[in-house]
C-alpha cells in the first residue's frame, strides 16, 4: 500500500501548479513521478519512526506504516484528511494541535511538542512530535513533516541513556564493560580508582596486567557469564591489585550481566557488564570475628578436656593440642631448668628443658618428655631466651630466603625443619616465669600477627597453670 497520495517529492507538498504547455508533459514525466512516489513510499514505510506530512493547507499527504501501527489508521484512511481534526484528536484539542504542528512552517529548526492522539479503536496515546517546515523550490514553506513516537518509548530510551551515564559517571561502585575477549572496553571512575590506573590506560589491557592474584577466578566468572548468562547471586572474589606501591589485597563483591546486541535477530554477545564493590574491610572484620569465636571455643573445649586429666602435665599438652588446631603446624613447651624464676631473681644464663612437643611429620597428640632434665642447646639471642628475658611474646621469621636457607634457619634453632614462622609466649604463674611455649608455622602459611600473640598468651596462661600444678605435685 502506498504511503502517499502524491509523488512524495518536496515540491509536491505545495499547491498544485498550472499545467504547462507543450508535448513534453508526457508519459515520461508521469512515469518518473510514479517511480519517485513508489521510492519515497518504500523509504517511509521502512523507517522505525512514525512519519506524516502536511501541505501548506494542512492536508495530510504522507502516512507511513509505523504511524499506522501506533494509531491504527491506514494510509488510505489517513492521507487526504485535513489535519487530525475529527479522527485522530478530540474536537476540543483539534485547533490547538493543528496550530502547534503548522507553526513549524514559520519557525526555524525543529519544533517539539507533546499531546494526545486518538487511535482507531478510540484509545488515547500520548506522543512526542518533532516537526519542521518543508521548503519549496522558491525557498518558501510548502508544508510540514512530522515524526512522532509514543512518549513512554521515548522516556524509556532517555531513562536507559541516563542510567548508563549515571553508572559510568556517578556510581559509587565499580562498573566495567568487558568485551568478548575479556578486556575492559569501558571503565567508570570508581573502577579506575579501584584498579589503581587511569580510565583510558586500562582499556584493552588483559586483566592479568591489572591483577596479580584472583585473575583466573575472575576470568572464569566472565567466561561463564558469556556462555550461560548472569549468575543468580553476587560473588565475592579476593584479588591482588598491581600498584606502583606494591600489590594490594582486596575483596570485591561482584555482579555480572551478559550484554547482547538489541539490533540482531539472534543474540550476539557484546561482552559482560561487571559491577563490583570493595568489601575488604567488612570481610576482614567478619573473618576476625569468626576467628575469635573459634579460638574462644577452642579454649573452652580445652579447659573442659584438661579438667578430666589426672596428670597436670598431661593437661598442659591438652591445652597445647587444642590451641594448635587452625593456628600453627607445630608447638613445643620448654620449662626453665632448675625451677621457676621469680621476678626478683636473676639467672644468667637461662636454660630451658623441652618437656612437650607435637609430633613432626605425622598427626597426633603432643608428647611429654624432659625426664632427664637436659637443657636444649639454644644459642645466644634465641627467640625463646628473648621471651624469658622480656617476659613477653616474641615473633620470628626466616624471611624471604631460599628453602635450603629456611631449613637451616629452623634447624639451628632446634625447631622442625619445615618451620618458617615462630611465636614464643612466656609461661608465667603467680609472679614466676615457668618457661616458654613456641608455636611454629611452615611455608604456605601467613606470618604471626599481633592478634595471634594475644591468643598465644591466653593459651600460655592455661599451660602455665597446669605446669605449676605439675611442679607442685612433684615437690616433696
Amino acid at each position: 500500500m502506498s504511503a502517499s497520495r502524491r509523488s512524495g517529492t518536496t515540491d509536491e507538498l505545495g499547491p498544485d501548479e498550472p499545467e504547462r504547455d507543450g508535448p513534453d508533459e508526457s508519459s515520461a514525466g508521469a512515469e518518473g513521478s510514479a517511480g519517485g512516489s513508489d521510492l519515497l513510499a518504500a523509504l517511509l514505510d521502512g523507517m522505525d519512526a512514525a512519519l506524516c506530512a502536511f501541505d501548506a493547507d494542512g492536508v495530510l499527504t504522507h502516512w507511513n506504516r509505523e504511524a499506522e501501527r501506533i494509531l491504527g489508521w491506514t494510509a488510505a484512511e489517513a492521507v487526504g484528511r485535513h489535519g487530525f481534526a475529527g479522527w485522530a484528536v478530540r474536537p476540543a484539542d483539534a485547533e490547538e494541535v493543528e496550530t502547534r504542528l503548522m507553526s513549524a512552517m514559520r519557525s526555524p529548526g525543529r519544533q517539539v511538542h507533546e499531546f494526545a492522539l486518538l487511535t482507531k479503536d478510540g484509545g488515547r496515546v500520548l506522543v512526542r512530535t518533532q516537526s519542521a517546515a518543508v521548503r519549496g523550490p522558491d525557498g518558501e514553506p510548502a508544508g510540514v513533516y512530522c515524526a512522532f513516537s509514543e512518549v513512554h518509548t521515548q522516556i524509556d530510551l532517555e531513562r536507559s541513556i541516563a542510567l548508563s551515564e549515571a553508572l559510568f559517571e556517578d556510581a559509587s561502585w565499580g562498573v566495567v564493560l568487558v568485551d568478548a575477549d575479556l578486556r575492559p572496553a569501558v571503565v567508570n571512575a570508581h573502577a579506575a580508582r579501584a584498579l589503581g590506573i587511569g580510565r583510558t590506560s586500562v582499556l584493552g589491557r588483559p586483566l592479568g596486567d591489572l591483577l596479580a592474584q584472583g585473575v583466573e577466578e575472575l576470568e572464569s566468572a566472565l567466561t561463564h557469564v558469556l556462555a550461560e548468562g548472569a549468575p543468580p547471586a553476587p560473588a565475592e572474589i579476593w584479588v591482588s591489585v598491581r600498584t606502583p606501591e606494591g600489590d594490594r589485597r582486596r575483596c570485591w563483591r561482584c555482579g555480572f550481566v551478559r550484554l547482547a546486541s538489541p539490533l540482531a535477530e539472534e543474540p550476539v554477545p557484546l561482552g559482560v557488564g561487571w559491577f563490583f564493590q570493595d568489601v575488604t574491610e567488612a570481610k576482614q572484620t567478619e573473618q576476625e570475628a569468626a576467628l575469635l569465636r573459634f579460638r574462644a571455643n577452642q579454649l573452652h573445649r580445652a579447659a573442659r578436656a584438661a579438667a578430666e586429666c589426672e596428670d597436670p602435665a598431661e593437661a598442659a599438652t591438652v591445652h597445647l593440642d587444642f590451641a594448635l588446631a587452625g593456628f600453627a603446624d607445630h608447638a613445643l613447651i620448654d620449662r626453665v631448668a632448675g625451677g621457676a624464676l621469680r621476678d626478683a631473681e636473676t639467672a644468667d644464663p637461662v636454660r630451658l628443658v623441652r618437656v612437650a612437643v607435637t609430633p613432626s611429620g605425622s598427626p597426633g597428640p603432643s608428647r611429654l618428655g624432659g625426664e632427664a632434665g637436659l637443657p636444649v642447646r639454644y644459642g645466644e639471642g634465641h627467640p625463646a631466651l628473648q621471651c624469658v628475658a622480656r617476659t613477653g611474646s616474641v615473633r620470628a621469621a626466616a624471611g624471604d630466603v631460599l628453602p635450603e636457607r629456611a631449613r637451616a634457619w629452623a634447624v639451628s634453632r632446634q625447631w622442625p625443619a619445615d618451620a618458617v614462622y615462630a611465636l614464643c609466649a612466656v609461661l608465667r604463674s603467680r609472679g614466676r616465669t615457668l618457661g616458654v611455649v613456641t608455636f611454629l608455622r611452615g611455608a604456605g602459611r601467613t606470618a604471626f600477627e599481633r592478634s595471634d600473640a594475644v591468643y598465644a598468651e591466653d593459651v600460655a596462661v592455661r599451660i602455665a597453670s597446669a605446669l605449676d600444678l605439675a611442679g607442685a605435685a612433684d615437690t616433696p
